[in-house]
C-alpha cells in the first residue's frame, strides 16, 4: 500500500517573528559593551590661577556625563590619526550632501533677489575713513584648569574663561591705519577658523564676542558701514562653523540628514549642543555682542523644534529696541533681515516689524545726543544719513521682495507721515520693484519736492527716480512732465560731477520716451555744463554711459548725426584712449544696425571722421589684436558704403580710404578686392564690351590695385593679390596690365622665405608656394 503525501503550507512570516529573541530598545547614552570607548584627554594651562596641569579621561559608559567635555575639550590624539587615516569614511557622507544642500539654501529665495555679497565691495568702496582707528585685542590665549574632575568646576573655568574678555585681559590698539584695521579684522576672522579647526571652541566664541563688541563703538562714525561689513564676515563664519558643527553630530551609519529634516531626526547628542551654545550666548553680559552672536546661529534652531526660527525673530527684533545709537540699531536690524531672509525668507512679518520699529525711532536722528557726536566728530548733516542708505535699502529690499502693492502701498504712506524723509524715500525708490515706481512717479515727485533740501540732497532722489524710469515706463500722459520736472533741478547743479551723474541717468529716459529735438536740447545741457573749466576730464566714465544711451535708443544714423549736439558732444573726449573706445562703440553699432548700403554724405563724412580717429590711434606699441578689432569695424563701414551706378564716385571714395587708413594692412586689402569687384560690376554693366569711357575707368581701378600692393608686408598676399588683380585685368581686356601683374608675382616667387609664421607659428612655406603656383598656371594657360 501507499500513503498520498501533501505539503504543509505555512507561514513564515509569523513563525519567525514568535521564534526571534525578543529586541530591547537601546537609548543613545546607554551601556553597550560593543559601543566605542571615547578618550577624550585636555592639557591646558590656566594662568593668573594656582593650579597644575590636569588629564581627565572618560568613557561613553561613564555614568557622570559633562555636556561642556564633549563640545569644548576636543579629541584625544589617537583618534584624530584614526579620522586622518581613513578620510574617505568621514568625508563620503556629509560632503555631497552639504554642497546639494548649500545650493537649495542659496535657491530659497529667487535669483531676481539681489544678494548681500553683490552689496558688500560697493560699501567697502564708498565708506572709507582717513582717521585713525582703534581695535581691541583680547587675550585669546587659552587657560589651563585646576586639578579636579568636578563637572561644577569646569563649568565655572568655561564661563570664567568667557567672562575673561570682559574682565581686562584685552589690550586697544591705537592708531591704526584704515588698511591696518581690515588687516587685524581678517586676521581675526583667520584666528577664528584656526581656533576651530583646532577645536579650541571658547577661544572661538570669545574672538567672535570680541568682534561683535567693536559694531558698538561709533567713534569714527563715516568708517562705520564698512566695519558692519567685516565683522559680519565673521559673524557669518562662525554661523556656518557652528551649523555644520552640529549637522556632522547627526550623521549615523554614513548617512545625513535629508535637506528639509525635522527636529525629530536630530539625535539628542546633538540636540544637546546645540542648546549648549544658546545657552553659553545667553550668558553674554552686554546686548550688542548677545544680539549678534545669537543672530548669527539662527538657523541652529532647526535643530531644536520647528517653531524655534519664528519664535526667535521677534525676540531679538524687540532685543535691538535696546540698542540707544540709531546708526548701530539700523545696521542690527539689517543683519536680522539679511539671516532671516537666508533661513526663513517665508517669515516676513519680522522683517515689516523691523522696519516699522525703525520709523519709530527714525526722529532720534535729530536729537541732541546724535548731534552733539557728529559735531564731535566734524561730519554734516547730508554725510551722517548717507550711512544710513546700505542698511535701509537692505531692509526694504527684504520687504519689496514678491511683496504685494497694498504692502507697498502702506510703506509708502508711513514714510510721507514723517518729516524730512528724503533718505526714507530714497531707500524706497532704490528697494521696491521699478513698476511700482513708475506708476506712481508724479507722486512721488511731489514727495521729493517737499523733502527738506538741506538733510539729504533732492538730486540724489531725482537720480534714484531716473533710475526706476529708465527699467520701466510711466503712464504716457505723465512723461514730459515728469522730464521737465527732474530737469528743472538737475539743470540748476553747479558741482559738475553732481550734474553730471544725475544726467546720466537721465539721459536714457529722454532717448526712451521723446524724440531727437529732446535728445539735443538734453546734449546740449550737458555740453554746457561740463565743458567750462574742462570739467569733462573727470566724467568720462559717465559721458561714455551717455553715448552708449544714446546709440542704443537712436540706431539710425541718419537721424543720429541729425541731431545737431551729437558731434559737438563727441569733441568733449580728448583723452586719445577714451575717446577711440567710443568711437570703437559707434562703429559697432552701425555695423550692427544698418541694414543698407549708404551714401549719406552727412553718415560718411561723420564716419570717415571716427574711423580716421581710430586709425591714428595705431602706433609701433599697438598690440595685432587691437589692430585687427580697428581694422574689422573699418572694413564693415566700407563695405557698406555704395553709390549705385556712380562708379566714379565710388572708386574715389576709395582712394580717399587709401589714404586716410594707410597704416592697417587689412583696410588696405579690403580696398583692392572693393576696386577689383567695381572693375567686374563694370564690365556686367557693359556686359564685356567696354566703351572708351569705361575702358579707361576699369584702367584707373587697375591702376590703383597696381600701385598699391607693393605697400603689403605679407608676402603670400602679395602674391594672391597680383594673381587676382591680373585675372580681373584679362577679364577687361587690360592684356597689358594683367602682363604687368603677372610679370611682378613671378619677380617676387624668389624671395619667398623657406618658413612663415601662421598664427603665431613657424610652418615651412612649400604648401602655400605649391598652391599659389597651380592657380597662377592655370591663369596662363589662357593668357594671349
Amino acid at each position: 500500500s501507499y500513503f498520498l503525501r501533501h505539503a504543509r503550507s505555512r507561514n513564515y512570516v509569523s513563525e519567525s517573528e514568535v521564534c526571534k529573541l525578543e529586541s530591547v530598545p537601546l537609548d543613545f547614552g546607554d551601556y553597550h559593551p560593543l559601543k566605542p570607548i571615547t578618550v577624550t584627554e585636555s592639557k591646558t594651562k590656566k594662568m593668573n590661577r594656582k593650579g597644575s596641569t590636569s588629564s581627565t579621561s572618560s568613557s561613553s559608559s561613564s555614568s557622570v556625563m559633562d555636556p561642556l567635555s564633549s563640545v569644548l575639550d576636543g579629541t584625544d590624539p589617537l583618534s584624530l590619526f584614526a579620522a586622518a587615516a581613513d578620510p574617505v569614511t568621514t568625508a563620503l557622507p556629509t560632503d555631497g550632501a552639504r554642497r546639494k544642500r548649500d545650493k537649495d539654501e542659496s535657491s530659497a529665495v529667487g535669483s531676481d533677489f539681489e544678494p548681500w555679497s553683490s552689496k558688500r565691495g560697493e560699501i567697502l568702496a564708498r565708506y572709507t575713513t582717513t582717521e585713525k582707528l582703534s581695535i581691541v585685542s583680547g587675550g585669546c590665549h587659552r587657560k589651563a584648569t585646576t586639578t579636579g574632575s568636578a563637572v561644577s568646576e569646569k563649568v565655572r573655568t568655561r564661563l570664567e574663561e568667557l567672562d575673561d574678555l570682559e574682565e581686562g585681559s584685552q589690550k586697544e590698539l591705537l592708531n591704526l591705519t584704515q588698511q591696518d584695521y581690515m588687516n587685524r579684522i581678517e586676521e581675526l576672522n583667520q584666528s577664528l577658523k584656526d581656533a576651530w579647526s583646532s577645536d579650541q571652541k571658547v577661544k572661538a566664541l570669545k574672538i567672535v564676542i570680541q568682534c561683535s563688541k567693536l559694531l558698538s563703538d561709533t567713534t569714527v562714525i563715516q568708517f562705520y558701514p564698512s566695519k558692519f561689513v567685516l565683522i559680519t564676515d565673521i559673524l557669518d563664519t562662525f554661523g556656518k562653523l557652528v551649523y555644520e558643527r552640529i549637522l556632522s553630530m547627526c550623521v549615523d551609519n554614513r548617512v545625513s540628514l535629508p535637506d528639509n529634516f525635522s527636529p525629530e531626526c536630530v539625535n539628542d547628542t546633538a540636540k544637546e549642543t546645540c542648546l549648549n551654545w544658546f545657552f553659553k550666548i545667553a550668558s553674554i553680559r552686554e546686548l550688542i555682542p548677545r544680539f549678534y552672536v545669537e543672530a548669527a546661529i539662527l538657523k541652529c534652531n532647526k535643530f531644536l523644534s520647528k517653531t524655534g526660527i519664528s519664535e526667535c525673530l521677534p525676540r531679538l527684533t524687540s532685543m535691538i529696541r535696546g540698542i540707544g545709537d540709531p546708526l548701530v540699531a539700523v545696521y542690527a536690524r539689517a543683519y536680522l533681515c539679511r539671516v532671516g531672509m537666508e533661513v526663513a525668507p517665508q517669515l516676513k512679518e519680522s522683517l515689516n516689524k523691523n522696519f516699522f520699529d525703525f520709523l519709530l525711532t527714525f526722529k532720534q536722528i535729530h536729537e541732541d545726543t546724535v548731534q552733539n557726536q557728529l559735531v564731535v566728530q566734524c561730519v554734516e548733516i547730508p554725510l551722517y544719513l548717507t550711512l544710513y542708505s546700505p542698511a535701509i535699502d537692505w531692509i526694504l529690499q527684504c520687504i519689496a521682495y514678491h511683496a504685494p502693492d497694498v504692502l507697498l502701498t502702506e510703506m509708502m504712506e508711513r514714510c510721507k507721515k514723517l518729516g524730512n524723509n528724503a533718505l526714507l524715500l530714497n531707500s524706497v525708490m532704490s528697494a521696491f520693484r521699478a513698476e511700482f515706481i513708475a506708476a506712481r512717479s508724479m507722486d512721488f515727485i511731489g514727495m521729493i519736492k517737499e523733502c527738506d533740501e538741506s538733510g539729504f540732497p533732492k538730486h540724489l532722489l531725482f537720480r534714484s527716480l531716473g533710475l526706476n524710469l529708465a527699467l520701466a515706463d510711466p503712464p504716457e500722459n505723465d512723461r514730459l512732465q515728469i522730464l521737465n520736472e527732474a530737469w528743472k533741478v538737475i539743470t540748476k547743479l553747479k558741482n559738475p560731477q553732481d550734474y553730471i551723474n544725475c544726467a546720466e541717468v537721465w539721459v536714457e529716459y529722454t532717448c526712451r520716451h521723446f524724440t531727437k529735438r529732446e535728445v539735443n536740447t538734453v546734449l546740449a545741457d550737458v555740453i554746457k555744463h561740463m565743458t567750462p573749466d574742462r570739467a569733462f576730464e573727470d566724467a568720462y566714465p559717465q559721458l561714455q554711459s551717455i553715448i552708449q544711451k544714446v546709440i542704443t535708443y537712436i540706431y539710425d544714423f541718419a537721424l543720429l548725426f541729425s541731431v545737431e549736439k551729437f558731434l559737438p558732444f563727441l569733441d568733449m573726449f580728448q583723452k586719445e584712449s577714451v575717446r577711440v573706445e567710443v568711437c570703437k562703440c559707434i562703429m559697432e553699432s552701425f555695423i550692427k544696425h544698418q541694414q543698407e548700403s549708404t551714401k549719406d554724405p552727412v553718415i560718411l563724412n561723420a564716419l570717415l571722421h571716427i574711423c580716421k580717429t581710430m586709425h591714428d590711434s595705431v602706433n609701433a606699441l599697438t598690440l595685432e589684436d587691437e589692430k585687427r578689432m580697428l581694422a574689422v569695424l573699418i572694413n564693415g563701414f566700407i563695405k557698406m558704403v555704395s553709390f549705385g551706378r556712380d562708379f566714379e564716385q565710388q572708386l574715389s571714395f576709395y582712394v580717399e580710404a587709401r589714404s586716410m587708413f594707410c597704416n592697417l594692412e587689412p583696410v588696405l586689402v579690403q580696398l583692392i578686392h572693393s576696386v577689383n569687384q567695381l572693375a567686374m560690376e563694370t564690365r556686367r554693366v557693359m556686359k564685356g564690351n567696354h566703351s572708351r569711357k569705361t575702358a579707361a575707368f576699369v584702367r584707373a581701378c587697375v591702376a590703383f590695385c597696381f600701385i598699391t600692393i607693393p605697400s603689403l608686408s605679407s608676402i603670400f598676399t602679395r602674391l594672391n593679390l597680383y594673381l587676382h588683380s591680373g585675372q580681373v585685368a584679362l577679364a577687361n581686356q587690360c592684356l597689358s596690365q594683367a602682363d604687368a601683374f603677372f610679370k611682378a608675382a613671378v619677380s617676387l616667387v624668389p624671395e619667398v622665405p623657406k618658413m612663415i609664421s601662421v598664427d603665431g607659428k613657424m610652418r615651412p612655406s612649400d604648401a602655400f608656394l605649391l598652391e599659389f603656383l597651380c592657380n597662377f598656371f592655370s591663369t596662363l594657360l589662357v593668357v594671349p
